[in-house]
């Protein structure tokens, strides 16, 4: 069993990469999921072994991929620390956000067939979660949209500016109003802790959405 730091096998990359791709699918299954886009748009693929609903719409699937590619490099810096799908209304009030609070730890007790076993399953469950969450979420009211946000770190935020990943993409501060949502109720959906990554899922749900 080898201890290593974040620095050893470019630790952050490899979450980054992880992560990125676990979130975009994740992403996708919470617009079908949540009805934002018609569900004609999706088609259903097979991931981490199960089905799950992905976007056809090449506008906002590059949306999501970009937005995605500009989170990365603070994922591999450690640097994000929750990343929030926010479902908005017609006035683009927040009705929903679901946060993903993420967690690394700076050292890992691992060896190479313990590194990535276990975390496919872990984010399986979460897949499968999200996949029912309208169980337990009331509907949305109709003509909602959504957006992407990033807590940074604060040594991260200061940085942001002068760095641009994708040319006509650049980070903006968010609105108060996206960042905060009024009579909130939190509601848990799925935990994961492994050696690589710990994340928390949850979803604020605004108790009055007409």
């Amino acid at each position: 069993m080898a201890t290593l730091t974040r620095q050893d096998l470019n630790f952050g990359q490899v979450v980054a990469d992880i992560l990125c791709e676990f979130l975009e699918v994740a992403i996708h299954l919470i617009l079908y999921v949540r009805e934002i886009y018609p569900s004609g748009i999706f088609q259903k693929r097979k991931k981490y072994n199960v089905p799950v609903q992905m976007s056809c719409h090449p506008d906002l699937n590059q949306y999501i991929q970009d937005t995605l590619h500009c989170v990365k490099p603070l994922i591999e810096k450690n640097e994000a620390e929750k990343v929030v799908v926010v479902i908005m209304d017609k006035e683009h009030h927040p009705v929903e956000r679901f946060v993903f609070e993420i967690s690394q730890p700076p050292l890992l007790s691992i060896s190479s067939e313990t590194l990535l076993s276990h975390v496919e399953q872990l984010l399986r469950a979460m897949i499968l979660k999200i996949s029912v969450c309208d169980a337990v979420l009331d509907n949305n009211p109709p003509g909602c949209t959504f957006t992407v946000l990033v807590h940074t770190r604060e040594a991260a935020t200061r940085n942001m500016e002068k760095v641009q990943v994708i040319k006509d993409f650049p980070w903006i501060v968010a609105d108060e109003q996206e960042v905060h949502m009024e009579e909130a109720k939190l509601i848990p959906l799925k935990t994961m802790t492994s050696d690589i990554l710990k994340m928390q899922l949850y979803v604020e749900e605004r108790t009055q959405k007409t």
